[in-house]
């Protein structure tokens, strides 16, 4: 594959639209000074006047797995920025890992991407699956390398059909409006412009680019709980009618508004009360439902309690001892943590060991 091959004139319909999704999501990084108004400094020379010499743009990088999404993505990147490179991380979970790497990041140097690195993860399952722990393998790998190279962001490929499969899967699990609210579009150095492209857009730009992907068999494994959800989306467009994955997405958008302002509202609360040690039944109780079970969790993860395996049913129980108090005894949360409530006052403490 060659930028040569390309055809001239207009691009594909698919190709524009991911281009102008990566250049919006570019122009609203206040860093970030876009090819053709680049910054200059000025210094005067030995007889007076003044030289410009141009200041090359950030580094932007962007995920690659080798798959349409992240190949469609890291095609308009290299198009639209100039200081552009890629990550593709190997979680070496199928035999042929390493040489579907190497092929990515081929394609990523002959879109003139740099740097192009590859990084092996070893992927250890401590009890969270096997999707989990690769997530949580590929974002320590990405953080690192844009640390290592000094980027200002790492672009990723999600679409709006993952976005729809994790509003589904958040219904599933009951979850509340923060779950519902699907993947943010920006959360630490990570950016994620393809969020109102569809798969079927990223597969016909890298077909209209000449960019040949990989189709991931993983993908197609029931065993995985996203490659369901994906099945049951695709069920609902033939039984509804289609659009329901972008109506999935749309909610998620207007959800997250909802959560942001709600957890300010939280995390305000949340300042009210005491910084540490047991806080007064009174309190907790003044501090309206929807936002409590935010405080609550805030509480928690505060006391110990990993953020990730802390849920709506964790919450829920604490806040029966205020709203539904019968004298019941410690609850036991994640962390080893134990919520009572003694002598008006709600109680975080470390779980006594079992002798």
């Amino acid at each position: 594959m060659t930028r040569g091959r390309r055809a001239p004139g207009r691009p594909h319909p698919a190709v524009a639209a991911i281009r102008s999704a990566v250049r919006t999501c570019l122009a609203a990084e206040p860093q970030l000074v876009f090819p053709g108004k680049k910054s200059s400094t000025s210094d005067r020379n030995i007889s007076g006047s003044r030289s410009t010499t141009p200041v090359r743009s950030p580094l932007v990088l962007v995920a690659v797995s080798g798959g349409a999404d992240s190949l469609a993505l890291a095609d308009a990147l290299a198009f639209e920025w100039d200081n552009a490179g890629a990550v593709i991380v190997d979680h070496g979970l199928q035999p042929d890992s390493a040489q579907v790497a190497e092929q990515a990041a081929g394609t990523c140097r002959a879109l003139g991407l740099h740097p192009v690195e590859i990084v092996t993860v070893a992927v250890v399952d401590e009890g969270t699956g096997l999707e989990a722990a690769a997530r949580e393998a590929r974002y320590a790998a990405l953080t690192d390398a844009a640390e290592r190279h000094g980027a200002v962001a790492v672009l990723l490929g999600h679409t709006r059909d993952d976005q729809a499969e994790q509003v589904l899967l958040g219904l599933t699990r009951g979850s509340g409006t923060r779950s519902l609210s699907g993947m943010p579009r920006s959360r630490g150095p990570f950016r994620r412009p393809l969020l109102g492209i569809s798969r079927e857009e990223t597969r016909a730009a890298c077909a209209a680019e000449d960019v040949e992907f990989w189709d991931d068999p993983m993908n197609d494994d029931p065993a995985f709980t996203r490659v369901r959800a994906r099945r049951a989306l695709a069920d609902l467009d033939r039984d509804l009618g289609p659009g329901v994955a972008a109506a999935l997405a749309r909610s998620a958008d207007q959800l997250r508004a909802d959560a942001d302002h709600l957890d300010a509202l939280a995390t305000a609360a949340r300042d009210g009360l005491p910084p540490s040690g047991p806080i007064s039944v009174g309190d907790l109780a003044a501090i309206p439902g929807p936002v409590r079970s935010r405080v609550w969790r805030i509480l928690l993860t505060e006391a110990g309690a990993p953020a990730g395996q802390t849920g709506s049913t964790h919450t829920d129980a604490c806040d029966r001892l205020l709203t539904h108090w019968s004298g019941q005894g410690p609850l036991n949360v994640p962390g080893r943590l134990e919520v009572s409530r003694r002598q008006g006052r709600v109680h975080i403490t470390p779980a006594l060991p079992v002798e």
